[in-house]
Parts: structure tokens; C-alpha cells; sequence
């Protein structure tokens, strides 16, 4: 199967697809639905993604136009006290809403999702990735070590909360088209 690989675009018909691609996903992985304070990149994509010059939000397409994997990156904007002295918005990116879709998976679509975002990340000046995730989800330590995320902080909290970073490591790799396609073996 033939996947390309887009940014996001300001099509509000594009938009109403990801945003039910992302709820959906987020319901099948976590059980639950819209929480108005963890949502709000995904009801504001324009704000959070498709406006600002140094984010980005990146869509998995089939040959059908089924969306199958998406990923999100964007200036750190969070105020953890326990990072204030290692992460500025100017110089740190982070990572949202990587999500394949389950018959997708094994078989190198997040990967290359984050390839693109990372790429994305080091062409527009940030030195360092953040993000978190939950020891709840199978795999993911595992997956964003083999990116070479190492852990900076175990929350140990109710939500089994893990936060991540990355120092960027300048990628020798300039497409001049938006578009990427990979073929990719359902």
C-alpha cells in the first residue's frame, strides 16, 4: 500500500477528518473522550499547529485518503516547574499526537512519522525535543528510546505520566516538497 505523508493543511474539512482520526484514537487507546484541558491542540488546530511558523502537524494519507498515522510538533509551551531551568519555547520543540493506526502498526510508519516531525524540528532552529508519555502504553518507553529519547523525569503519577527529551542531531535530509511518500505493507 502506497502512504503519503502531508502537512496539515488549513482545509477545515481536512481538519474535521484528523480531529475525529485523533479522538478516535484517543478513545481506543486511553477510554476516554474530549477532555477540554488535554484537547485543546486538537479543537484549535490553526492555534496550535498550522498558524505558527515553527509548528507543525503531520497526516498519514492510503492511496484512499484514509488518515492512518499523525504526529504534531510544536514549541514547548508548558510550565512544569521541574524543567523551567531546561526547556524554552525558543529552543525546544515537542511532540503530540503520534498516533498509528492499529492495523498499521509494526511496520515503521511511527517512526518515519517522527523522522519528518524531527526533520521538520531541526529546519526550523529548535536544538531539543520534548514530550510525554504513559507507562501504560505498550511500547512506548521502548519506541522513544529507539529514537533516541532518554527519560528525564518518571512523574509516578496516577496517569503513570513519563516525560522524554532528545538533543536534535542536524539531519543531512532537505526535501523540497511537502509531500513524502513510503510504501508501506498492511
Amino acid at each position: 500500500m502506497k502512504v503519503t505523508i502531508k502537512e496539515l493543511s488549513d482545509n477545515p474539512a481536512e481538519i474535521n477528518n484528523v480531529q475525529k482520526f485523533l479522538f478516535s484514537m484517543i478513545k481506543e487507546e486511553f477510554g476516554y473522550d474530549y477532555v477540554p484541558e488535554w484537547h485543546q491542540d486538537i479543537v484549535k488546530m490553526d492555534e496550535y499547529y498550522i498558524n505558527p511558523k515553527k509548528n507543525n502537524f503531520f497526516v498519514a494519507y492510503t492511496q484512499t485518503g484514509e488518515i492512518i498515522a499523525t504526529i504534531g510538533i510544536r514549541s514547548y509551551d508548558k510550565d512544569f516547574p521541574e524543567f523551567r531551568h531546561l526547556y524554552s519555547n525558543d529552543t525546544t520543540s515537542s511532540i503530540w499526537r503520534l498516533f498509528v493506526d492499529r492495523r498499521c502498526r509494526r511496520c515503521g510508519m511511527a517512526s518515519k512519522m517522527f523522522s519528518i516531525a524531527e526533520n521538520f524540528a531541526n529546519k526550523v532552529g529548535y536544538d531539543d525535543i520534548y514530550l510525554h508519555t504513559h507507562k501504560t502504553l505498550p511500547g512506548a518507553i521502548e519506541f522513544w528510546t529507539k529514537m533516541g529519547f532518554v527519560v528525564a523525569l518518571d512523574s509516578n503519577d496516577e496517569l503513570e505520566t513519563v516525560h522524554m527529551d532528545k538533543k536534535i542531531v542536524g539531519l543531512d535530509i532537505n526535501p523540497s516538497a511537502n509531500d513524502f511518500s513510503y510504501a508501506v505493507k498492511l
